[in-house]
């Protein structure tokens, strides 16, 4: 094993983190890693947040165009959503090592968003563990506050430092930092009021949610995507979360309606909704894949206790 201060090369899984200091560090290293890639002919899929997109697209020029470049702030509004689109698209590319560059966390990431953006860095690890991918993610590190900064060392084998790799002396188990992101949730600023929920009651507690959001700015459409979400989120606490459960929802700062589902289930794989079901597969994770691509926040906390969602809509 390469010891922390060794160089490293290039292995079947190589993910690493810049901590930048400037747009020209930035445009650098990104724009080194896209010629590497055009070198050995790999898929190139950048996901990073739209101010930086748009100084990526002036710089790299048609060259280093890759094949996929979107806002993060907008595929990665929802931290849970983003593995699902790096694995589809490395699964439209079979046989073939892609590279990928990643930026989930920006200054302004609440702190809710944070611990799930932690979340998905550690688990990208075993995600891609058996996959042919290279990995860049990128950190602004004069901008993000020393606590984020010191997770992306640990969340990351390598560290990137003047275009070489070097071995992180914190990175740690993915599974441990995911459970580490399992921290207590705030209660409610009020007292909210809890449904209780059993088998046959799947249909009652979405008409309670949707009479519920009627009196919310919320859209019609940000209405239908609460619904179905609470929906889905019942059925697998009937299905798989001992049958009954609690459901309750708020709103926050004026802005986010907050629906909260709590059952005794125990999630068994911490990949479950972060990669997209085949059409075919009757499998689980179908009904969290689907909540993670309607909500705009999903929190999720698995203790012994139990399981807990916290499903969070913004206004619009």
């Amino acid at each position: 094993m390469t010891e922390s201060g060794t160089p490293v090369s290039s292995a079947e899984f190589t993910h690493s983190a810049l901590l930048y200091r400037g747009p020209e560090e930035y445009v650098w290293t990104v724009s080194g890693f896209l010629r590497s890639a055009l070198e050995n002919e790999e898929p190139v899929f950048v996901a990073v947040p739209g101010v930086r997109l748009n100084t990526l697209r002036r710089s790299l020029g048609q060259d280093l165009a890759p094949d996929h470049m979107v806002d993060m702030s907008d595929l990665g509004r929802n931290p849970g959503r983003i593995l699902a689109a790096l694995l589809s698209f490395a699964e439209r590319h079979p046989g073939r090592s892609v590279r990928v560059v990643q930026e989930p966390l920006w200054a302004g990431r609440s702190a809710a968003e944070i611990l799930e953006a932690t979340r998905h860095e550690a688990l990208t690890n075993t995600a891609f563990a058996a996959s042919a991918a290279t990995f860049l993610c990128l950190y602004d590190g004069m901008a993000l506050p020393p606590t984020v900064l010191a997770q992306a060392r640990r969340t990351h084998p390598l560290l990137v430092t003047d275009g070489d790799a070097w071995a992180s002396d914190t990175y740690t188990d993915p599974l441990s930092v995911s459970a580490e992101c399992d921290r207590p949730l705030p209660e409610p600023a009020v007292t909210v009021p809890a449904l209780v929920f059993g088998a046959g009651q799947t249909a009652h507690a979405r008409q309670y949610t949707e009479g519920w959001a009627r009196g919310t700015p919320l859209s019609a459409a940000r209405r239908g995507d609460l619904v179905l979400a609470v929906g889905e989120a019942i059925a697998n606490s009937v299905a798989h979360g001992g049958g009954r459960g609690t459901l309750r929802i708020w709103i926050v700062e004026g802005r986010t309606v907050v629906a909260e589902i709590r059952d005794s289930g125990r999630l068994l794989d911490p990949l479950a909704g972060r990669h997209r079901p085949h059409p075919a597969s009757a499998g689980g994770g179908r009904g969290l894949w689907m909540i993670h691509q309607l909500c705009d926040l999903v929190e999720t906390r698995a203790a012994y206790t139990g399981l807990t969602l916290r499903l969070h809509v913004t206004f619009g």
